[in-house]
C-alpha cells in the first residue's frame, strides 16, 4: 500500500495540469493511467488532419502559453504542434504519470477520512497483472467526458459485414481511396473526417443525426473575443447572423439549425458547433451526400462498404467510483453545475468536465489545486 496526498485518475489535458497546478505548490501527487502514454487520445487516437477548434490564445494549459513552435499566422494548432506542447508541459513541471494503471475502484473510508483506490498494473514485465493499493487524502477524477467512444445501437450493425469503427481508430482516408464509405455523425469530427476521406478520393456520404450550428474558425474566433465583452445571448444573435449569410439555408442540404444558439448549447448540453473545414461547399455540390437519421443496416438507403461512427465519447467514471454517486449522475457527469461543478464531497474533485474545453480544464485545475492547498495548509496549522 502506499499513500500520497492526492491521487489523479488520467493523464491526459486535465491530469496533466492538475499535476503542475500541485506541483507548483509543492504538493505531492501521483497520476494513474490506464494507456502508455499520457495524452493517449491525442497521440493515438485523433486523425491526422486535427487542429485545435479554437484559436491559440484560447488553447493553453496553466502557467504556459500556446505552443511556442507555433507560427505567429498559424491560429489553430495542428495535432502534432498541441501533442509538442504537452510534452515541454510535461518536461517543465516535472509530471511522472504511472503508466498501465488501470483503476479498478475508489472508496472513501469515512474512518480514516482516506480515499483507498485499488488498480490493476499492467506494466509488469512477465505480463503477470499485479494489483497496487494507493491511499490518499485527495482524490481528482481526470478521466474526463471523452474517455470511452460510442457507437449507438443500429439494428443489423452487429451482423454487417464490411468495416466498421469509431472515429477514434481513424487516421486518415487513403486506404479509403475509391471505396464507399458512410460517416455517422455530423459534429466536428464527423464533419471534418467527411472532408478528408473525399479528399482522399473515397465516395463519402454523412448521416446527419441532429441539429447542427455550422460556422467558421474566424466566427468562432470572433465570438471567443465578443463573449469576454457581451453577453452571451447577444453574441449567439450575431454569430448565427453572420452563419446565415455565410452559409444561407442549409436545411435544403439536410442540415437543421438548432433553436437555441451556438454557445448557449455549448455551455448546457457541451454541444460545440462544427467549425467548417470545407465539408459543406462539398455538400452544396453534392460531392458528400447527405442522409437522414438511420435506424437500420438494411434500410434500402444506406449502402455502403465502410463505416466510420463519429458518434462522440461517454465518462467511465461510475466504472470504478464504488460506493455513493452523489458527485457524479448515471452518465458520469458531475451533478453540480459550472460554477460549482468541480468539487465534491470528503476530498473528491473532478476536471474536464465543465464541457468549456482547455479554458475550462485550466480553471478546474487552479482551482482544485489552491483548494487542496488551502486544506491542507489549514491542517497542518491545527495539528502544529
Amino acid at each position: 500500500m502506499e499513500e500520497t496526498m492526492v491521487i489523479i485518475v488520467g493523464a491526459g489535458p486535465a491530469g496533466l495540469a492538475t499535476s503542475a497546478c500541485l506541483n507548483r505548490l509543492s504538493i505531492p501527487n501521483i497520476v494513474l493511467e490506464r494507456e502508455d502514454c499520457y495524452a493517449s487520445l491525442w497521440k493515438k487516437r485523433s486523425y491526422d488532419r486535427l487542429k485545435l477548434h479554437l484559436a491559440k490564445q484560447f488553447c493553453h494549459l496553466p502557467y504556459m502559453d500556446s505552443p511556442p513552435n507555433a507560427p505567429t499566422y498559424q491560429q489553430f494548432v495542428p495535432r502534432k504542434g498541441f501533442i509538442y506542447y504537452l510534452d515541454n508541459y510535461v518536461s517543465h513541471f516535472g509530471i511522472t504519470p504511472r503508466y498501465l494503471r488501470s483503476v479498478e475502484s475508489a472508496i472513501y473510508d469515512l474512518d480514516a477520512e482516506k480515499w483507498q483506490i485499488v488498480v490493476k498494473n499492467m506494466a509488469t514485465t512477465d505480463n503477470v497483472i499485479e494489483t497496487e493499493v494507493y491511499t490518499s487524502r485527495f482524490l481528482v477524477v481526470a478521466s474526463g467526458e471523452n474517455s470511452q467512444g460510442t457507437i449507438p445501437d443500429i439494428d443489423g450493425l452487429d451482423s454487417y459485414g464490411g468495416e466498421c469503427i469509431h472515429s477514434n481508430q481513424y487516421e486518415n482516408g487513403r486506404k479509403f481511396r475509391g471505396k464507399d464509405v458512410l460517416v455517422v455523425g455530423c459534429g466536428n469530427s464527423g464533419m471534418e473526417i467527411a472532408y478528408d476521406l473525399w479528399n482522399s478520393g473515397a465516395n463519402t456520404s454523412v448521416v446527419v443525426l441532429n441539429p447542427v450550428h455550422v460556422l467558421t474558425k474566424e466566427m468562432v474566433k470572433m465570438a471567443m473575443i465578443m463573449l469576454q465583452y457581451l453577453p452571451r445571448k447577444a453574441v449567439d444573435k450575431i454569430t448565427v447572423a453572420i452563419s446565415k449569410l455565410e452559409y444561407g439555408k442549409l436545411s435544403k442540404y439536410g442540415i437543421q439549425r438548432p433553436k437555441k444558439g451556438p454557445f448557449h448549447l455549448k455551455e448546457t448540453s457541451g454541444r460545440s458547433p462544427v467549425n467548417d473545414v470545407g465539408t459543406i461547399s462539398k455538400i452544396k455540390s453534392e460531392e458528400i451526400k447527405v442522409l437522414p437519421g438511420m435506424k437500420s443496416i438494411r434500410d434500402k438507403d444506406i449502402v455502403f462498404t465502410n463505416g466510420i461512427f463519429a458518434t462522440g465519447y461517454k465518462s467511465t467514471v461510475r466504472n470504478w467510483r464504488k460506493g455513493s454517486y452523489e458527485s457524479f449522475d448515471e452518465k458520469g457527469m458531475p451533478r453540480k453545475s459550472f460554477p460549482y461543478h468541480w468539487k465534491g464531497r470528503n476530498g473528491i474533485y473532478n476536471v474536464g468536465f465543465s464541457r468549456r474545453g482547455l479554458q475550462g480544464i485550466s480553471s478546474d485545475a487552479q482551482n482544485i489545486a489552491n483548494d487542496i492547498y488551502s486544506n491542507t495548509t489549514v491542517a497542518l496549522g491545527f495539528n502544529n
